[in-house]
């Protein structure tokens, strides 16, 4: 039986870690995960999805807030495994162990394209059209090291970001599992460095939209879906909108039709079709209901 270290924090990485406790064939002898964080308006203490997971099946957990310290460099060494499964950790593993240790990263993008921290979201920033998993294994590098196995996938049109997390979380289990019983069959192959990219950690000041291109805000809308999701310089979120045309010339910020359903709003290219909405310090709201509240018509600005 294989024996397996694990180290993830979210759900992306809560579903990789079910599959490899429901394999049989495997072990899973301890978890790595970020330290529990203040949730909410409350502040409430909240464990990482991992966390609960692996409490659940009765695994050790570790938390550590780096592993950077010598002792926890030597602890996770100490660890008699075939196998270290990263998948979102949120942390850069030290050379220490990755020479030492068979150390498997399951990155949501396909490798070399977007290395870093929010691949996922962006693809659909970028309104790519086909996203995957990478299995590599890690080196001293952000996601640099030698590609084991991808899994591709093409992305929905409409498809916004915690549909497409789920998808990919589900493919990386699969592949993890893949890679893991049949590691000794791949051969890893170096990535090609002229193709890399990067992604940034998302910030609030990221959801920020002008109304200049509709396909853009559309992206945007899809990427930032759960977090930090989009919204006007004047703090007026955009909750729920659709893409309504990518090539019209209009003034942005025009209400260009109104129905009880949503609000065609123009864009200086493109326009949008606004479903619901929540103005700071108030509830959400359909648009319907905004526009009437407002007194706002066809021809007026919504910005």
């Amino acid at each position: 039986m294989k024996k397996i270290l694990f180290m993830g924090t979210p759900d992306y990485a809560k579903v990789i870690l079910n599959g490899l406790i429901e394999e049989n064939t495997l072990e899973v002898v301890g978890v790595y995960t970020q330290p529990d964080k203040p949730v909410g308006r409350k502040k409430i203490l909240t464990p990482p999805p991992v966390k609960v997971l692996a409490k659940a099946h009765n695994i050790p957990v570790f938390q550590p807030y780096t592993l950077k310290d010598e002792k926890e460099i030597e602890c996770v060494l100490d660890f008699d495994v075939d196998f270290i499964i990263v998948a979102a950790y949120g942390q850069i593993l030290p050379k220490e162990i990755v020479k030492n240790k068979i150390c498997i990263n399951l990155h949501a993008s396909i490798l070399p394209k977007y290395r870093g921290a929010s691949p996922i979201q962006m693809a659909l920033l970028n309104g790519d059209e086909q996203t995957g998993v990478t299995a590599m294994l890690m080196d001293e590098g952000l996601d640099t090291g030698d590609i084991i196995k991808i899994s591709k996938t093409d992305i929905k049109k409409d498809e916004v970001a915690p549909q497409l997390f789920e998808r990919l979380s589900l493919m990386a289990k699969d592949l993890t599992l893949d890679v893991v019983k049949n590691f000794s069959g791949y051969t890893p192959k170096p990535q090609d460095e002229k193709n890399a990219s990067y992604c940034k950690k998302i910030t609030k000041k990221d959801g920020v939209v002008t109304l200049e291109n509709a396909k853009d805000v559309y992206n945007r809308y899809r990427a930032y879906y759960s977090w930090p999701g989009i919204f006007l310089e004047s703090g007026l979120k955009l909750k729920k909108i659709g893409l309504n045309d990518d090539s019209s010339s209009n003034t942005p910020g025009e209400i260009l039709d109104i129905n009880e359903e949503y609000v065609t709003v123009g864009c200086t290219k493109g326009s949008v079709n606004i479903y619901t909405l929540q103005a700071p310090s108030k509830k959400e709201t359909t648009a319907y209901s905004y526009i009437n509240g407002k007194r706002l018509k066809v021809g007026d600005s919504l910005s």
